[in-house]
């Protein structure tokens, strides 16, 4: 098998490299971490105002002073995407995926709704919303939350949309469902207690109960809309660390700032304004393998999603939330120096629309100013943008009718908030991507049909460039990284195309012997804005008479 790597390089300035190399095999589209795991992992806890203080103050001067060096994401392929791991599943980036798959999202078991009476084991004993952990008829596990008196429908519909819709772009998350029930279908036994504060438990009583429910939304016929989310299979280890990996997992091999799969969740997260990013929020499980019971590996899973979609900040009355840390000194030092008078305090118009069910969902926001609600995680706070084009390029895959289909299935009362959260996502995706795609050269989707080199410019796929003013510049070179072809300048069209150069082999007084095929060519692109002049390549095997793209990257 001969090889003829011809490289696709995108760029406008003058200063140029040599051309990369290419190996010719095929990308790695799934990861070996799955590797038997004997011995369960130690648990980690979180101590919340411990690892409030540490993300905030602590580790921040810390990490300064360490002056760490710029380094890109790594758990990347050749061509700089992300392969299916324990961490995350390829799904809508790489195919379609249907209306009724989406909706279903990671159901396995089923909601508990035709399953009552719930029998309540304990009361939800990490974070403020109000829930508890339950039994329904099967003896399936649930945590049940409720929306908070005040906020009917709004927790309860942002947990699974947000729930569904990362399930779609790849990661891990429990199986959630939309349930109503009425007070009767809880039921207290002998074995249910009440998690108080420092680890103590109490007897939960009838008392304790109509407590509870008093502070949750209720509809006029009695009945409570909750969301039920089932405990999952295995083992729970605690949320992964920020930073570093773990020392007891052997397949934990990347530091966990530097995942894409994980850096890349800030363009995603800041689509769904999904503040709430916290290690309470995260869970890493020990399952067995389904395949082979004897094995088994840790799995990652992300979790609590009711304070996305502006939730958190209308709940908590405070619009800063998504656009300023809970404490943000850039911010704080900002207000002393304009003495309370920052022009820039973009929150304070930030509005509280007036439909049930929606918080503060701003559909016209920035997304290079959004930001989680701690400064805590890492990966997240890292990610460049190499990050965001990967996470930009997946959630746009994301038609209006998928978007319509995963927000209708949480039956908000309202057809108004329907109509408006579906037009919110679809302004925000627009938005993440707009911002993720003008920081690179967005060249994607490269084939060919073995005489052309044919790619999708996103900013045009999208329509969020214009095609007038885009050039493409295409020039071939050799092995040597000598020029072989004169550069040619194309205008965009509907798809680009680009002849290969096979046939140009006789260069600089050189005639190759066609069993030594190893010229290059190189495509280069410029024009629509400053970073779409920055380097782009792909590279093309030719395997006797047949070429396929091989490694196509940012």
């Amino acid at each position: 098998m001969k090889l003829v790597p011809i490289l696709a390089c995108l760029l406008a300035c003058r200063g140029e490299k040599p051309a990369p190399r290419f190996a010719n095999q095929r990308p790695v589209t799934v990861v070996d971490d799955r590797r038997d795991v004997p011995h369960r992992p130690a648990k980690r806890t979180v101590k919340i105002d411990l690892y409030h203080f540490d993300g905030t103050f602590h580790r921040r001067i810390t990490r300064a002073l360490d002056v760490p060096r710029t380094q890109r994401a790594r758990g990347v392929n050749a061509l700089d995407e992300v392969p299916d791991s324990t961490w995350f599943t390829n799904r809508i980036g790489v195919r379609e995926v249907p209306l009724h798959e989406l909706v279903a999202g990671p159901a396995r078991v089923g909601s508990p709704q035709d399953h009552r009476p719930w029998r309540i084991t304990r009361t939800k004993s990490i974070g403020d919303a109000f829930g508890f952990q339950v039994v329904d008829g099967r003896g399936e596990k649930y945590l049940v939350k409720f929306d908070r008196l005040g906020s009917p429908e709004m927790e309860t519909s942002a947990h699974v949309i947000v729930n569904r819709l990362l399930w779609g772009v790849g990661y891990n998350v429990p199986e959630d469902y939309i349930a109503r029930i009425r007070p009767d279908d809880l039921i207290l036994t002998e074995t249910s207690v009440v998690a108080e504060p420092g680890g103590r438990e109490r007897p939960f009583t009838i008392q304790d109960l109509a407590t509870f429910l008093a502070g949750v939304e209720a509809n006029p016929d009695g009945t409570m809309r909750v969301m039920a989310s089932r405990m999952l299979d295995g083992a729970p280890l605690g949320g992964h660390p920020d930073e570093g990996v773990r020392r007891d997992d052997p397949n934990d091999r990347i530091p966990h700032e530097l995942r894409r799969d994980l850096r890349g969740a800030r363009p995603v997260f800041a689509w769904l304004d999904h503040v709430d990013v916290t290690e309470n929020n995260m869970l890493d499980m020990w399952v067995a393998d389904r395949a082979d019971p004897r094995r088994h590996y840790v799995e990652h899973y992300w979790l609590d999603f009711g304070k996305s979609l502006g939730a958190m900040a209308a709940i908590d009355r405070d619009p800063r939330l998504g656009l300023e840390y809970g404490v943000d000194f850039a911010q704080m030092t900002g207000s002393l120096v304009w003495l309370g008078l920052r022009p820039d305090r973009v929150w304070e118009q930030r509005l509280q629309w007036p439909l049930r069910g929606i918080g503060m969902y701003d559909p016209s926001f920035d997304p290079a100013a959004w930001k989680p609600t701690w400064p805590n995680y890492l990966p997240v706070r890292l990610a460049d943008r190499f990050d965001w084009y990967w996470g930009a390029k997946i959630i746009m895959r994301y038609t209006p009718a998928q978007l319509r289909a995963v927000v209708e299935s949480v039956g908000m009362s309202d057809p108004r908030s329907t109509e408006f959260l579906v037009g919110a996502l679809v302004m925000r995706q627009r938005r993440v991507a707009g911002y993720a795609f003008t920081h690179v050269n967005p060249l994607d989707g490269f084939s060919t049909d073995g005489t052309r080199l044919c790619f999708d410019d996103l900013l045009l796929t999208y329509g969020l460039g214009r095609a007038e003013t885009t050039r493409y510049t295409i020039r071939a070179r050799d092995r040597l990284d000598h020029p072989i072809e004169p550069a040619d300048v194309l205008g965009a069209a509907e798809r680009p195309r680009v002849r290969l150069a096979g046939a140009a082999l006789r260069r600089h007084g050189r005639l190759h012997d066609p069993r030594d095929r190893d010229d290059t060519a190189a495509l280069r692109a410029l024009d629509g804005g400053p970073h779409r002049a920055r380097p782009e390549h792909a590279g093309v095997a030719r395997d006797r008479d047949l070429a396929r793209v091989i490694t196509p990257s940012t």
